[in-house]
């Protein structure tokens, strides 16, 4: 299945990138608090960062991974790791997440590198570009 990924590289593109995920771990977009809700470029940086499902810590870059997951293994990754933070782990929620996800890496290449800017994610670097 293709999902997204910490990842380090492209780090350093932006000013306010930061990695603190851990290399290779399951991400999503976590949810953004009131300081960047206006500005993902200020306040916490939660509004330009992916959360780690396991280390609960995240980065400004994913990438386009394909991991040896069901859907229902990456709906039960996503649902555990919000219950393990103390979030409802409601399971229509986590199935809409794990959904809205896939549908976004599913025409990126393997290799693609993303960023994030509240609830959009926009390519940074294509695999052909970090070749070069």
């Amino acid at each position: 299945m293709k999902v997204l990924v910490a990842t380090a590289r492209t780090q350093g593109e932006r000013e306010n990138d930061y990695h603190w995920a851990m290399e290779g771990e399951l991400v999503r977009v976590g949810e953004v608090c009131g300081r960047d809700i206006a500005d993902p470029g200020g306040g916490c940086g939660c509004g330009r960062g992916f959360a780690g499902l396991n280390s609960h810590r995240a980065t400004t870059t994913a990438r386009v991974a394909e991991v040896p997951l069901t859907r229902p293994e990456y709906v039960e990754a996503i649902r555990s790791s919000l219950q393990a933070q103390g979030w409802d782990p409601c399971a229509c929620c986590s199935t809409d997440e794990a959904d809205d996800l896939a549908e976004y890496v599913a025409t990126w290449p393997v290799g693609t590198i993303v960023e994030r800017r509240l609830d959009i994610l926009r390519v940074r670097a294509l695999p052909d570009e970090l070749a070069a």
